[in-house]
């Protein structure tokens, strides 16, 4: 079983020359190797959260010893800050400094990991580099593979050495010798730092999630670009009430660093090493006994390719959400075969939260957040639609049903031709009955077309029960119509 699963395509591979954290005297190369990538990481967080100078300098902070020039250079190189200004403006994020408040506010987001090494950089903005360091001796006991939690590690060891009177106190051929790690590691501090300081507004959603059904409990978007994964509590009403919500009340329950594919995103063929970009539904959960140390604790498959991918000539498969082997804490940035990889601890907080075939997974280049009334007026002109299409099949009128299906219409190789007589003997059969839609998500993906990924359970009246059906509508010549339906 796992010998068929390893050979899918999608799954994380170790990038060559990327250093394990394992071993003690890996641990040690990795220190002396990376601790300028901390470094960086550590400047733009302690000018964050460290008060203005109208406000006094902080006391005992490491980085008052940091020639002017390497404090600009680290701020240049990491931050970037006009290009991550915009960027923070065209995916409707704040832009927040580190203050203890707001960093206290986010915390429980964060995998538990992540969030201790948030404390202590806080001590270390504070000028308490002692209480810093038992931190971080407890924090890599903990989690021995945790590469960045050994360079901060190592650079707080120093400092009850000597003073360090530069970032980073590596020699410089060391620090030549590996620069295609300590570039890797760089960019993963800039991520994780973007996600503390570029924040969704409160109440905000992705622009994706249009409407989600109660029985899609938990809802997951993945920004590519931060190598971020959100992680969604659907707060809409249950099934019991009357009335369900159509406008989303989604909560954001967790915030997690991850990798994707060594070749970046946009999946097109099979072996092409990149993450592909839609939206997926978690399809099964497998058995961490079954799998090689290669997936860590375990792993959720999801729908790649979807209809839509296939339609668009997409191959591959065994994509999946999955966890780091043994010896990685987490991987770098662009890392895997194709699939999304988390930490291990933060892949078990999803594996006991979300359920399958009801969670989606919406996998982006970069989320675009709003408020969720912002989507009031593409949910409701979509849902017109959907509602003229109902009628219309309660009505058994073929010929104003049919003008909803796309000429492009497939469903398992089946063609509209092939697959449209199996509808008129259904509704011939049946004649017209008033049909519900019930539970209904609609989730949007918008690229070179606007699409829409449509769940909901049709039940004829008089009935308590009914199908669960998915169809993929897609606007052609400003008309909806729909090129996959199919029943799950």
């Amino acid at each position: 079983m796992a010998g068929r699963r390893m050979g899918q395509r999608g799954h994380a591979g170790v990038p060559p020359g990327f250093p394990s954290a394992g071993p003690a005297g890996s641990r040690q190369a990795l220190w002396a190797l990376g601790v300028l990538a901390a470094a960086a990481f550590l400047v733009l967080l302690f000018n964050s959260a460290r008060p203005g100078p109208e406000h006094g300098a902080g006391q005992g902070d490491l980085l008052e010893a940091a020639p002017p020039s390497l404090l600009n250079q680290a701020m240049a190189s990491v931050q970037d800050t006009p290009r991550s200004q915009l960027a923070a403006r065209r995916s409707g994020l704040e832009r927040n400094s580190l203050t203890e408040a707001r960093l206290d506010a986010f915390k429980p987001l964060l995998g538990q990991a992540e969030t201790r090494l948030i404390g202590i950089y806080q001590l270390i903005s504070q000028g308490q580099h002692r209480q810093a360091l038992e931190q971080a001796e407890g924090l890599v006991k903990d989690h021995p593979n945790f590469q960045l939690a050994h360079l901060v590690h190592g650079d707080l060891l120093s400092l009850q050495a000597r003073p360090v009177r530069q970032l980073g106190d590596v020699p410089d051929t060391k620090a030549l010798a590996a620069s295609q790690q300590l570039a890797t590691l760089r960019e993963e501090s800039r991520r994780r730092l973007l996600a503390l300081t570029e924040r969704p507004p409160a109440g905000s959603i992705p622009t994706q999630f249009l409407t989600l059904a109660p029985q899609s409990r938990h809802a997951i978007a993945i920004d590519a670009s931060r190598s971020r994964l959100y992680l969604f509590e659907n707060l809409n009403p249950t099934r019991a009430q009357p009335v369900p919500e159509r406008q989303p009340a989604l909560r954001l329950v967790g915030d997690f660093y991850i990798s994707v594919g060594l070749s970046g995103i946009e999946k097109t063929v099979e072996g092409d090493k990149r993450t592909p970009l839609g939206v997926y539904y978690i399809t099964s959960n497998l058995n961490p006994a079954d799998l090689p140390d290669l997936y860590g604790v375990g792993a959720l498959p999801i729908n790649y390719p979807n209809p839509l991918d296939v339609q668009r000539g997409k191959t591959g498969s065994g994509i999946w959400l999955h966890g780091t082997p043994s010896d990685q804490f987490v991987r770098a940035p662009q890392a895997s075969d194709g699939c999304v990889v988390l930490s291990n601890p933060d892949l078990q907080r999803l594996l006991r939260t979300v359920q399958i075939r009801t969670t989606p997974v919406v996998i982006a280049p970069e989320l675009q957040w709003v408020q969720p009334e912002a989507l009031s007026s593409d949910r409701e002109q979509f849902e017109g639609v959907l509602e003229a299409w109902r009628r219309s099949r309660s009505e058994a009128n073929l010929a104003e049903l049919k003008g909803f299906y796309s000429s492009r219409f497939s469903n398992q190789g089946r063609d509209l031709a092939q697959w449209w007589p199996r509808v008129e003997g259904e509704l011939r059969s049946s004649g017209p009955r008033e049909l519900a839609i019930k539970d209904l998500s609609v989730l949007r993906w918008s690229d070179t077309e606007d699409t829409r990924v449509v769940t909901f359970g049709e039940v004829a009246a008089g009935q308590t029960r009914g199908v669960t059906k998915r169809q993929y509508w897609v606007r052609e010549n400003d008309r909806w119509t729909i090129f996959f339906e199919g029943i799950i």
